[in-house]
């Protein structure tokens, strides 16, 4: 273990610690930090101003995660249910868009929704509007970027849940009389909601940090908090503040993850 231990501590639990000691210092006049004490950042972070770009980067992700949910749950539970020797080849292809990179895979979606692009040309060919529609620099797009983007991830979570269960249960619980949709709702997915709730949090935890996403398609009309952490550090040069909000979004996940170990824990000593 001592390799990964020691990259853990070195690139992710050195970094937090200087995070949340930068949090309580002043930003110098040119930039820089001043080693004075001070809660002055966790004040401003919590300013209506930015507040209300926390509140709508939730929104934004909480968005992001029902579609994810409501698109990765019935894939996932297709490819379970499918004969096992293809099961391999679907879940090859779930995880096909991965050979590409991230930014671009993103700048692909410009290129279908901008006004020129595939979706608007086909709409207008098609006669289905009259001109073309603004799909992309809005909260529309981004939201579609970071589905796009991480409901791979969601349908693996969901689909390692429904491969784990046993398929006598389902059918003990219709040969008991209840309906395939009452044995769906009341059996199966109870004991898939663990998969549910981590696919969830993956999805949450990487969409209201994300920053790149909403720079590209939401054309700088979109400002969510991973936008504002990256303006702090790299343009306004001011690495306390940014550093303060850095560490309540790193609090907000911890939460999530704690609630969702919580969840799965409760899950596990229900079927036992």
């Amino acid at each position: 273990m001592g390799p990964g231990l020691a990259w853990l501590t070195f690139f992710m639990v050195v970094p937090c610690l200087l995070v949340f000691v930068y949090s309580f210092f002043e930003r110098g006049v040119y930039g820089g930090i001043v080693y004075d004490f001070t809660f002055e950042n966790f004040d401003r972070a919590f300013d209506p101003l930015y507040l209300a770009i926390l509140l709508k980067s939730a929104k934004i992700a909480g968005l992001a995660t029902l579609i994810a949910l409501l698109i990765a749950y019935p894939a996932a539970y297709a490819i379970a249910r499918a004969p096992a020797q293809r099961q391999p080849v679907y879940l090859f292809l779930v995880m096909l868009p991965f050979w590409s990179n991230y930014l671009i895979r993103t700048y692909a979606w410009i290129v279908m929704l901008n006004r020129e692009g595939l979706i608007n040309r086909a709409l207008l060919d098609f006669g289905l509007v009259g001109e073309a529609l603004p799909l992309l620099y809005n909260e529309a797009s981004v939201v579609t970027g970071l589905v796009y983007n991480y409901v791979p991830f969601v349908i693996l979570a969901i689909y390692s849940s429904i491969s784990r269960l046993n398929p006598e249960i389902a059918e003990a619980s219709e040969d008991l009389g209840a309906p395939s949709y009452k044995t769906f709702l009341r059996v199966i997915l109870p004991l898939t909601l663990p998969g549910i709730a981590a696919g969830a949090v993956f999805v949450f935890v990487l969409s209201i940090g994300n920053f790149i996403t909403p720079d590209l398609l939401g054309g700088g009309r979109v400002q969510m908090v991973g936008n504002l952490i990256y303006d702090q550090f790299l343009e306004a040069r001011d690495w306390p503040f940014g550093s303060a909000l850095s560490l309540i979004l790193i609090g907000v996940m911890m939460c999530l993850l704690f609630a969702q170990a919580v969840a799965v824990n409760r899950s596990a000593e229900g079927t036992r």
